[in-house]
Formats: C-alpha cells, sequence, structure tokens
C-alpha cells in the first residue's frame, strides 16, 4: 500500500488500500496537524477491490494527520506506528516548477565541479563559481520563492522570517559560495574556500527537501480549516 503525503488543494485528498477480501473493513482516523481537535474516524467504503475515504481539504500548508486501520471479526490493525502527516499545497504549473530544479540541479552539478577545478592542480574555478552563483540565484531566490507562493502562499519562510529549512539551507549555501568568490578575488589563490563552498553546497543538497517546511499551526490560527 502507499500512503499519500501530499495533496493539492480544490478536492479533499483520497487515501486507498487495495484489499482483495471483502470482509475486511477500513476505517480513516484523522484529525488536523499542530490542532486541538478530536479525533475523526471515517468509515472506508468499497469501490472496485479498493477501500476508500478522504481527508478533508485544508488552506495551502494545512497539514492533516492520519492513520488506516483494517478490522475483520474480532481483530483489528493499524498499517502505520504512527500517524502519517500530509500537506495540502496550491498548484505550481510545470512551466515554473521544471524550470526551477533544472537551474537548481545545474547549481549543483557546476557546483561540484568548481570545487573539483579548486582542488586540480592548474584549475580554473573562477568561471565555474560564477556559473554556480547565477545558477542558484535564479533557481533558488527567483524560481524558488514563486513556488512557494503558489504552493504555500508565502514567498519566504526563512531567517529572518521564520524557520523553514529549506529557505535557510538555500541561503547558507548562497553565503558559502558569495563568500568563497570574494575572498578568491583579485586572482587570490585560496582554493580551500573554493572547496570548503562546494562542500557545503553538497551538505546542503542532502538535507531532505521541506524539511521542516511551511505549516500552518491551527492552535494559533482558531478557525483556519475548520470542518
Amino acid at each position: 500500500f502507499r500512503l499519500p503525503r501530499s495533496a493539492t488543494i480544490g478536492s479533499g485528498a483520497p487515501v486507498a488500500i487495495a484489499v482483495p477480501d471483502t470482509s475486511i473493513r477500513g476505517t480513516l482516523v484523522y484529525r488536523r496537524y499542530r490542532s486541538h481537535d478530536e479525533w475523526t474516524a471515517v468509515p472506508m467504503r468499497w469501490e472496485r477491490g479498493i477501500l476508500v475515504a478522504e481527508l478533508p481539504e485544508q488552506p495551502p500548508a494545512g497539514k492533516v494527520m492520519y492513520v488506516v486501520r483494517l478490522a475483520r471479526n474480532d481483530q483489528e490493525i493499524s498499517l502505520t506506528k504512527e500517524p502519517v502527516v500530509l500537506r495540502f499545497k496550491g498548484h505550481v504549473p510545470i512551466g515554473v516548477l521544471l524550470p526551477h530544479i533544472l537551474l537548481i540541479t545545474l547549481a549543483m552539478f557546476f557546483s561540484n565541479r568548481a570545487g573539483l577545478e579548486a582542488i586540480g592542480k592548474g584549475g580554473k574555478p573562477r568561471p565555474f563559481m560564477l556559473v554556480t552563483i547565477v545558477l542558484f540565484l535564479a533557481g533558488g531566490f527567483v524560481l524558488g520563492p514563486i513556488v512557494q507562493e503558489l504552493a504555500f502562499g508565502a514567498f519566504w519562510t526563512g531567517f529572518p522570517f521564520g524557520h523553514d529549512l529549506t529557505d535557510n539551507k538555500t541561503l547558507l549555501a548562497m553565503v558559502g559560495w558569495l563568500v568563497a568568490w570574494w575572498v578568491t578575488g583579485g586572482g587570490r589563490r585560496r582554493r580551500g574556500w573554493v572547496v570548503a563552498a562546494a562542500v557545503l553546497m553538497m551538505a546542503v543538497y542532502l538535507i531532505p527537501h521541506s524539511l521542516l517546511g511551511s505549516e500552518l499551526d491551527y492552535t494559533a490560527m482558531a478557525g483556519v480549516g475548520d470542518r
């Protein structure tokens, strides 16, 4: 089975489990994440060999935590040990999302190349550093905020406005490359700074995307997204 962790606003989020045995009953139990809601249990319905129920739609960045329970006779199991958290997001057109991903990926490629040039004897990292900075600026600080605004209704939720780890790690990587560019300017051969910036970029990319990302705190926003 596969339990969804993301859904686009416009309708509820369906949760579907393929179960060959029609004697099995399913229940979808959920509540809004970071809320004082009581748990709501919804019986799952049969649709051509699949048990289906829907999580209620939430505003962009709203999250719902849920558990799927299956029962037969007097036996009942939960499909997961802990509740699954699903986040709702706005629609991001492919014409915006694809260039964002492409530029961010190319920035990583040229970052690695700049680092290798700095390590190699006689290498010339500066051109690759410049391409890295331009690509990362366009992908992470122009298209990135546009994607975030379309998906979650905010251009920037990192420092100094919030703790969004995706925004903060993007900022950290850019600062690393700007420092390396400044330190190595004027023909100064301080290649260790270039290698450090490339390693920092790699470390940033290893952090899972959307970790500590945008989310609504229902305890501070009474009435938002009420069922």
